[in-house]
């Protein structure tokens, strides 16, 4: 097959890794990739949002599958126009895209169908946002009801903290037109899960679950980011715990959206909030994770090519995964200034000596080349995905790979897969 990814992050150059060793990829395209994507696809200058830009490519190259990375697109309507055109693409339409790119969408269709998830409250007056903080109290959680690239999201323990959210978000427009409504719902606790499935919009095939780190600091502390790293698998996702939330959760909300006429296909992504054994969405992804995809794709044992033609050809039932039973742990390094303003152009060095690294694989998100040499290119720059025994060695793998690169203002999280240690090591002073 031909094949086309769209993106240029650390999730596409995880899909381009895995894609690229099926014996189906005859030739792979990226648009536009990155300096880490050229090395195994060729790259073409298209954004993601460009999607006539996009048909026509995958026209006049012939493209038999076009893999979708970013939200943006789908909910842009990149699916629908492939397929009005007899191209093949994997993700959902723009109605079904509507789970990630309406907060408020997501969370009504959850209250219809009875899935869990915290009590919630819908604005599109500032005034009338903060009458409701001020009389319900604090925490709660205020959300831009549209995509914000993963920050659009405030955990506010108190009251001062929302009411500065609602301004930032809907009054001075940090996150434009996406601000316009917001959500304001209950604080969860507990420890959150970020859960995965394959559908092409009657079969459900969950994939193996993991856990991100939103926040930038250690410790789970400052702004929330596109995520800081990722491990899988997640101890907390216990076997009794996985079946509920497919029961609860993922087969409910495929199932509901057809109901209502709209059949989705594609991954469908389940931020979810563990607390005493049971699982509440916080909120839906319509595509992969990002850090997630690259802890996943290390781990799968299968053919990514086979497995999203299939969804994409409504030929999911009896398909089955394996997943290569060793952990996997992603330390992102992140550009000075993330999950703010960032400059680009840093050189970045030590990346040599990993080319061999046989623990695992350094993928690019923000880079680019320019005279031969990899340079920074965005927030997140790149994300070191090891493999070990379990979470302790994958963790260990990793973070002595992040010691070999190096770029002036490079920072990074030091206590990924700090939760599952602190779990593992409970257990095992329980069992003594």
């Amino acid at each position: 097959m031909r094949i086309l990814v769209v993106g240029g992050g650390g999730r596409e150059h995880a899909l381009v890794w895995k894609l690229a060793q099926s014996p189906q990829a005859e030739a792979l395209f990226c648009a536009p990739g990155n300096a880490g994507i050229a090395a195994l696809a060729t790259c073409v200058p298209i954004a993601p949002d460009d999607v006539e830009g996009l048909v026509r490519f995958a026209e006049r190259e012939r493209i038999d599958l076009t893999v979708v990375g970013p939200e943006l697109p789908l909910t842009l309507g990149l699916v629908d126009r492939f397929a009005a055109r007899g191209l093949r693409a994997f993700g959902p339409t723009a109605a079904a895209a509507r789970l990630e790119g309406s907060k408020v969408f997501a969370k009504e269709l959850l209250g219809r169908l009875g899935v869990p998830t915290a009590a919630f409250a819908v604005f599109d007056d500032p005034d009338a946002a903060v009458r409701h903080v001020r009389a319900r109290g604090a925490p709660v959680v205020v959300k831009a009801d549209g995509l914000a690239s993963g920050k659009g999201v405030f955990v506010c323990a108190t009251v001062a903290e929302a009411l500065a959210a609602i301004d930032a978000v809907m009054r001075r427009r940090a996150f434009g037109e996406a601000g316009a409504r917001i959500v304001v719902e209950d604080c969860l606790v507990g420890e959150e899960l970020s859960f995965m499935a394959i559908t092409d919009g009657t079969t459900v095939l969950p994939l193996a679950p993991a856990q991100d780190h939103k926040r930038a600091l250690d410790g789970d502390r400052g702004p929330n980011t596109g995520g800081m790293g990722a491990y899988s698998p997640a101890p907390v996702a216990t076997p009794a715990l996985e079946a509920a939330v497919m029961r609860e959760v993922m087969e409910p909300v495929v199932r509901g959206l057809a109901a209502e006429g709209v059949r989705y296909t594609g991954v469908l992504y389940a931020g979810l909030m563990v607390h005493e054994g049971r699982a509440q969405v916080l909120e839906f992804n319509v595509r992969f994770g990002d850090p997630e995809a690259q802890v996943l794709l290390v781990r799968l044992r299968a053919d990514l090519v086979e497995l999203l033609a299939r969804a994409c050809d409504g030929r999911l039932a009896g398909a089955e995964i394996a997943w290569d039973p060793r952990a996997a742990v992603c330390v992102v390094l992140a550009a000075a200034g993330y999950p703010g303003a960032v400059t680009g152009g840093e050189v970045i060095a030590g990346l040599e000596r990993l080319a061999g690294w046989r623990d695992g694989v350094v993928f690019h998100a923000g880079t680019r080349l320019v005279d031969g040499r990899v340079v920074t290119a965005g927030g997140r720059v790149l994300g070191v995905t090891a493999l070990g025994a379990d979470i302790g060695a994958a963790v260990d793998a990793a973070y002595a790979a992040v010691a070999e690169i190096d770029w002036p203002g490079m920072h990074f999280r030091h206590d990924i897969g700090a939760r599952a240690l602190g779990r593992a090591a409970r257990e095992a002073h329980g069992r003594a």
